[in-house]
């Protein structure tokens, strides 16, 4: 069978080859090889699949989709490929094709009243935002507030899910520039129309500075965060508290009733090294923190001994951290110029970064890995861009730009969601991508 061109653009070789997918119907093509024209690209090789599938279906709806030859996407034409990675075109070329990850749907947008300067989509059931108006809020869904979490003095840097999974009652943190992290209970399951105001249930002090970041423990007993002084303190998250986290009980009295208390507590211990501000912490394993700093150093820390147990430098200040891939293995790292990189402590020589993805044109503000795929990962710029990005290409996968104004935050949310906000005082959920 001999795929014609749909345009005059000159003579190309043609090649035998064969699409193939682990899709399941109603994405399947016949399997019988084909000629094509070796000068198509991503978008061509699209198009001849899409017929391909709309001669089995006539119904079939056109979508994009992405190649991969040899398990490498493909993001130059066929004949470059081929001649870069020294592939031979005298056989049968097997292509896989997968569903082009872009997001398909843009939801309606979930305004705040100052930047949204940073986001949570770590639970299916909300999304946890913090705003430069000093507020917390969590949104069912786009344009739904459902709970408005008031307390703090100073805009909110930092946000946390720590636990959503039981029934009812979810716990977050939040960090701010009043140099303090708070803890909130609610009803997850609440569905107001008007959203209900509350306060924390406990106030963190110990920070001589702005709190820029924090992360939770996965048991959710215990909170880390990253400050401007430049250290990493570790909280305890319950109500009542042992072991020397020293608590004063606050009541307030409000139209001559007593309101719930309000507890505060100090840090359990704290982590020092850093030399300049401590902008990102993550806690992936049950025994080891990972903190970015200004200084431009990238450290692994034990909780037990609190000792620094390995340091990566990259010659830039960092702004975000976040560990994923195969085995929670990867380091990802973005800051004060374009560059994404990723780390394999796993390899001798880890201070060179495995992956460097080149494509921001401004400063990085936000980096994520996907939940459920070791491959994938966003990342967020002040060029206005969240740009998704699979270990198989050098090449952005999807570029989001809904933004006008930089992004300061972004997450992924449900698994096929990003919910990402910025300078532009909106939060905004990009839907239905596909991620395989």
């Amino acid at each position: 069978m001999e795929i014609e061109r749909e345009t005059n653009e000159g003579n190309s070789r043609r090649i035998q080859v064969r699409f193939i997918t682990k899709l399941k119907a109603p994405y399947k093509v016949p399997t019988t090889a084909i000629a094509i024209p070796s000068d198509l690209s991503r978008i061509g090789l699209s198009s001849i699949v899409n017929k391909l599938l709309q001669a089995v279906d006539s119904e079939w709806k056109t979508e994009p989709f992405d190649f991969l030859i040899d398990g490498e996407l493909v993001r130059m034409s066929l004949e470059q490929f081929l001649l870069v990675k020294g592939i031979s075109a005298e056989k049968i070329l097997e292509i896989e094709y997968i569903r082009a990850i872009a997001p398909r749907k843009e939801e309606e947008s979930s305004p705040h009243d100052d930047w949204v300067s940073a986001v949570d989509g770590s639970s299916p059931r909300f999304i946890l935002t913090g705003c430069y108006d000093s507020l917390g809020r969590i949104w069912k869904q786009a344009g739904w507030c459902t709970h408005i979490l008031e307390g703090h003095s100073g805009a909110i840097s930092s946000v946390r899910i720590i636990n959503s999974e039981g029934a009812g009652s979810a716990t977050v943190a939040t960090a701010s520039k009043d140099r303090t992290l708070r803890l909130w209970k609610f009803d997850a399951e609440d569905s107001t129309d008007h959203p209900a105001r509350i306060r924390a249930f406990k106030i963190l002090r110990g920070h001589n500075a702005s709190v820029h970041s924090i992360a939770a423990k996965t048991s959710g007993d215990m909170i880390c965060s990253g400050s401007w002084d430049c250290t990493i303190n570790l909280w305890r998250t319950n109500d009542t508290d042992t072991n020397g986290d020293t608590v004063s009980i606050k009541k307030r009295k409000v139209n001559n009733k007593i309101e719930e208390s309000q507890s505060e507590g100090e840090a359990v211990s704290t982590l020092v090294g850093h030399t300049q501000c401590v902008s990102s912490v993550v806690w992936p394993q049950h025994d080891t923190i990972y903190s970015a700093s200004w200084d431009h150093s990238v450290r692994k820390w034990d909780v037990e001994t609190g000792k620094d147990l390995s340091d990566i430098f990259c010659g830039k200040a960092l702004n975000c951290i976040d560990i994923g891939g195969e085995g929670l293995a990867l380091i990802a790292a973005g800051g004060s110029d374009p560059v994404l990189r990723i780390w394999d402590p796993r390899k001798p020589g880890t201070s060179a970064p495995t992956f460097q993805f080149s494509s921001h044109s401004s400063w990085i503000s936000a980096c994520k890995w996907h939940n459920t795929s070791p491959l994938h990962l966003l990342s967020s710029s002040y060029d206005g861009k969240v740009m998704l990005w699979d270990l198989r290409t050098a090449w952005p996968v999807s570029i989001i730009d809904t933004h006008k104004d930089k992004v300061l935050c972004a997450d992924w949310w449900k698994g096929d969601c990003v919910v990402s906000g910025g300078v532009d005082t909106q939060l905004r959920i990009s839907s239905d991508i596909s991620i395989h």
